[in-house]
């Protein structure tokens, strides 16, 4: 199991509520579940004609995938703004980890599937929602490596862009870790691999709020940090930068590209905080 990120700083209070707090958490939760749900059933509907007709090729269910997260944003109180310097890249997109939130931003910015631990898929609710949406999930364990690095190139041939929280935990989003190479494996050995494209996500909150109330680490409890989240009466901000895309040809191992990713990721995030 992955090691989760602590911080030598305390996590930010959790202020209390109030009235137009609980208000906010009420109309919001509502709002949420009744996208999400109705989403995913419209997904699955679409997903019993979908597989028969294309298999892997998922040609129609990211659409709803890609607007459910658009609009949970919204609910959620964050403004989206992408800026693109993929060249219309569909490598895999390799991105610093904050929040469980950045999985509604990068879906939302594009219609992508993500590569996660395998016992994520044992979580109730997320595991299941993880699941109907595509995602890969590998156990990072030396006696699977053949078969996940053929399952991540099956996808990738497919034509799924993939996303790699590269880091192995979320943090404050304040910092970028040190990026694990051993991720990388499968991407070097594809031939549907030509490139792999480097994202930094940033979180900007009201001058009144901590940004580091965006991230979630440690021992956060998700329903805790949700309900924070949806409390908050001022609005946010999540930045996405899609840097321009590494060639795997121009680094000579999994190690190299690895450090020229997180080296990219970590400069977009610190330029960004400045």
């Amino acid at each position: 199991m992955t090691q989760a990120w602590h911080s030598d700083m305390d996590p930010p209070p959790a202020p209390r509520p109030g009235i137009g707090g609980w208000t906010r958490i009420v109309v919001r939760a509502t709002l949420l579940l009744l996208v999400i749900s109705t989403g995913l059933v419209v997904l699955l509907a679409l997903r019993l004609v979908e597989r028969p007709l294309f298999g892997l090729r998922r040609p129609i269910t990211p659409h709803i995938t890609q607007a459910v997260c658009r609009m949970s944003l919204a609910f959620i109180g964050l403004h989206l703004t992408l800026y693109d310097r993929s060249k219309g890249s569909l490598g895999p997109i390799v991105s610093n980890h904050a929040s469980w939130l950045d999985i509604f931003v990068l879906n939302a910015v594009h219609r992508v599937y993500f590569v996660s631990k395998s016992e994520v898929a044992r979580w109730p609710f997320i595991g299941w929602l993880a699941r109907a949406t595509g995602t890969v999930f590998i156990d990072r364990d030396r006696k699977t490596a053949m078969r996940q690095r053929d399952l991540i190139a099956e996808r990738l041939g497919a034509g799924h862009q993939l996303v790699l929280f590269a880091e192995g935990t979320s943090t404050d989003g304040r910092r970028v870790l040190p990026f694990k190479s051993s991720l990388f494996d499968a991407f070097l050995s594809s031939e549907e691999t030509a490139e792999i494209v480097p994202a930094t996500i940033v979180y900007r909150a009201h001058p009144d709020v901590d940004e580091r109330l965006y991230g979630w680490w440690g021992d956060m409890e998700f329903g805790v940090h949700l309900l924070q989240i949806l409390a908050l009466r001022q609005r946010g901000q999540v930045d996405v930068v899609l840097h321009a895309p590494i060639a795997i040809t121009d680094t000579p191992n999994r190690k190299a590209l690895a450090l020229a990713a997180e080296t990219t990721v970590r400069s977009g995030l610190e330029e960004a905080l400045i």
